[in-house]
């Protein structure tokens, strides 16, 4: 079985990325950062011409630190594990247990990558990664961390569905915000709802309970009072969902939305109340239309106006 398997025996699906895509990847990223670190050498030499060697030797070596070493624990910490050459092939660092890295795993990340690629020219990497069964360097193994392949290939476990929410849920989360819950985040909540089954269920509740919390704090609306945080996430999934095949459907048929809509808001009676309301005053006003026919009850006036029959 290829995957990530985490301590407590649950099955990821997170597919390991393999020794070559890498190696490509690192290689991409020292492309990039060896050029940033010539031109600030450049725009150093110019800048300290009227320097002393004491100081210009300090400026280089604060340089080094900052771009080569600095600058790739920044980039993995604020992208969550993505550098330009992961992002570029489909790569990301994740924690053990799946979750998005922190400061201090590309902290450790970035100062074994000084021994392991900057002074060995990767070969101590490259043989941790082969001697490794998930292709894990040295700074992976002491960071706890492994790199994964984002995009994979639709494969037989890919048909797994997300569980609905409780028909009680759907459509109660309409009006959220979702445009700042990042994709990393949705799959996490996916890989959870699809396999919380296999979890152990205090493991499961916590895990439940973490994403919910960042769901919320992402959206910036709290769950509804009483709701299991595994409902609220799958009511939220469906949610995103729904808009997703909104937004499908939308250029191909304006009143596909209309239609889908209304299953939806079936569930609350609330809301399906104020769309009958609207429909129901053209339905009288049509008929009081016809009453304007009461212009045949005028002909009744003619009567008045052959009143020229009692002078005869």
């Amino acid at each position: 079985m290829s995957g990530v398997v985490t301590g407590d025996a649950v099955y990821l699906g997170l597919e390991p990325a393999r020794l070559p895509t890498r190696a490509l990847a690192v290689l991409i990223d020292l492309v990039v950062v060896w050029t940033a670190f010539l031109l600030v050498s450049m725009g150093l030499v110019v800048a300290t011409a009227s320097l002393d060697e004491a100081a210009v030797a300090a400026l280089s070596i604060a340089s080094f630190v900052l771009v080569l070493v600095g600058a790739p624990i920044a980039v993995e910490t604020l992208s969550h594990g993505r550098s330009l050459g992961k992002l570029a092939l489909g790569l990301r660092v994740v924690r053990e247990d799946g979750g998005p890295i922190r400061f201090r795993h590309a902290l450790m990340r970035g100062a074994m990558g000084v021994v392991e690629i900057l002074m060995t020219f990767g070969v101590v990497a490259c043989v941790a990664s082969l001697v490794s069964e998930r292709g894990r360097r040295l700074g992976d193994v002491f960071a706890g961390t492994l790199v994964v392949r984002e995009r994979v290939a639709a494969g037989p476990g890919a048909g797994i569905l997300v569980p609905p929410p409780p028909p009680w849920l759907v459509g109660r989360f309409a009006g959220l915000d979702l445009s700042a819950v990042p994709d990393s985040l949705w799959l996490e909540v996916r890989q959870y709802l699809t396999r919380m089954r296999q979890l152990d269920p205090a493991i499961g509740l916590r895990l439940a309970e973490r994403l919910a919390g960042e769901l919320v704090a992402r959206t910036g609306a709290p769950a509804p009072p009483g709701v299991p945080a595994a409902a609220y996430l799958a009511g939220v999934v469906a949610e995103r969902q729904a808009r997703e095949a909104r937004r499908a459907l939308a250029p191909g048929a304006a009143a596909a939305p209309s239609a889908s809509s209304a299953p939806w808001a079936s569930s609350t009676p609330a809301i399906t109340s104020a769309p009958v309301a609207p429909s129901v005053p053209p339905t009288p006003s049509a008929p009081a239309a016809p009453a304007t026919p009461s212009a045949p009850s005028a002909p009744s006036a003619p009567p008045p106006a052959t009143g020229f029959a009692p002078p005869a």
